[in-house]
């Protein structure tokens, strides 16, 4: 007979089980989870169990079962390894007419426990008739569930409020599964010039794009406007998903997105991304710390050149310290950066990478040194967006790629 599917609220309602081996293990945790009262009744117990029992979790009466431990049971579960026992179990449940779980025999049990799992605030129980089937059809559900490939948006107690993602560095493999999930269930989404754009195909037709790119010297939405737009349509009900590129909080504007929200009284979430900072030189096996060779690192925004009266960038410093510069924003500054490093310094030979489109399929990288990179950078016509590396960890890049033969890491 096909069983009925029913989802029990167990909060502070009794459960006995009884049986301390390793299927009550497996199914007592799941059972704390959702707040039972849990009567364990058995001889032994494993290690575990015997933890959460001096822990105060659950009651342990150490002995075997006897007539009468089903009462007051709203479900009991029967895992001995004696089917007899468990038979005598389940008859005293159905005679008080409390649901049972026996399990040695899925066919004289009353009640069948699904193969479940959790995604966030999705559970899901698969029954088939085969457990095997079973975990492997929630093991595929739950892993769509967590990348966000299975998702739906919200009808009952729709999600509220503004989630500012960090897609990554550019492939949209990197994003978070986390920022996948909550892209998935978006009814409107503001997204980046440097977010993995190839995700907004896989939303529903009806979502709102809206393209905030800004362009280096170009076209650009300017900041208010864009904290506007979050913030009409946040008030208006509707989910709003703000995909940026990188990290929110590394030379992304995310931390001014946030506060605007909050001050106009908008429920704002952030989902941290992979840096470009240090994803992209990862991608071109560049290690932006090694062992011997660099025990600190510096990020820096190029978005002024030294000497700007906007700069806050002390090159002195950076040129002085023996860790290594990432650089970003950098390209078009190049020049005027390397010159900068020089005159208070750095010497001329030190290893320099340039990452351009880092982790996407035109991904290419150029070495050069400090003295020889604006003139390598423009013969290369290398384009905005791109990293820049300075620092003798370069040179284990170099190493890697002679020894793998790749030219990209991710």
């Amino acid at each position: 007979m096909d069983p009925y599917l029913l989802g029990l609220r167990l909060r502070d309602r009794r459960v006995v089980v009884v049986g301390g081996g390793a299927v009550a293990t497996r199914r007592i945790p799941a059972l704390l989870d959702v707040g039972a009262d849990i009567l364990l009744v058995s001889p032994s117990a494993t290690v575990s169990l015997e933890g959460l029992a001096a822990a105060g979790r659950i009651r342990w009466e150490k002995r075997r079962f006897a007539d009468g431990d089903c009462a007051g049971a709203w479900l009991v579960c029967a895992c001995t390894s004696d089917p007899e026992v468990n038979a005598t179990i389940a008859a005293e449940a159905d005679r008080q007419r409390t649901w049972s779980v026996r399990a040695d025999n899925a066919d004289a049990s009353a009640a069948w426990t699904p193969a479940s799992g959790r995604a966030n605030d999705i559970q899901v129980g698969v029954l088939s008739g085969d457990p095997r089937r079973s975990a492997a059809i929630r093991d595929a559900i739950i892993a769509g569930l967590r990348t966000g490939q299975l998702s739906a948006r919200h009808g009952r107690g729709h999600r509220a409020g503004v989630a500012i993602i960090g897609g990554g560095p550019g492939d949209p493999g990197l994003i978070t599964v986390r920022g996948r999930q909550l892209l998935a269930e978006a009814d409107v989404v503001l997204t980046d010039r440097l977010a993995p754009r190839s995700l907004l195909d896989e939303l529903p037709a009806d979502v709102e794009v809206i393209d905030v790119s800004k362009i280096p010297y170009g076209r650009a939405m300017p900041q208010e406007q864009i904290n506007a737009t979050l913030i009409d349509r946040a008030r208006a009900g509707r989910f709003v998903a703000r995909l940026k590129g990188g990290d929110p909080f590394v030379f992304g504007r995310g931390a001014e997105e946030v506060l605007a929200c909050l001050r106009a009284g908008v429920a704002v979430t952030v989902v941290p991304g992979v840096t470009s900072a240090v994803g992209v030189p990862t991608s071109a096996w560049v290690p932006v710390t090694h062992r011997g060779v660099a025990q600190q690192f510096h990020v820096v925004s190029v978005h002024v050149p030294p000497g700007d009266d906007r700069s806050t960038v002390d090159w002195k410093l950076l040129a002085g310290s023996p860790g290594t510069l990432v650089l970003m924003m950098a390209v078009q500054r190049i020049g005027e950066v390397a010159a900068e490093l020089l005159r208070h310094g750095r010497q001329p030979d030190t290893p320099v990478s340039v990452i351009a489109d880092g982790t996407m399929p035109t991904q290419r990288t150029i070495n050069s040194t400090l003295e020889q990179v604006e003139g390598m950078v423009t013969r290369e016509g290398i384009r905005p967006p791109a990293i820049i590396v300075v620092g003798d960890v370069v040179g284990i890049a170099a190493e890697i790629t002679n020894l793998t033969g790749d030219v990209t890491a991710w």
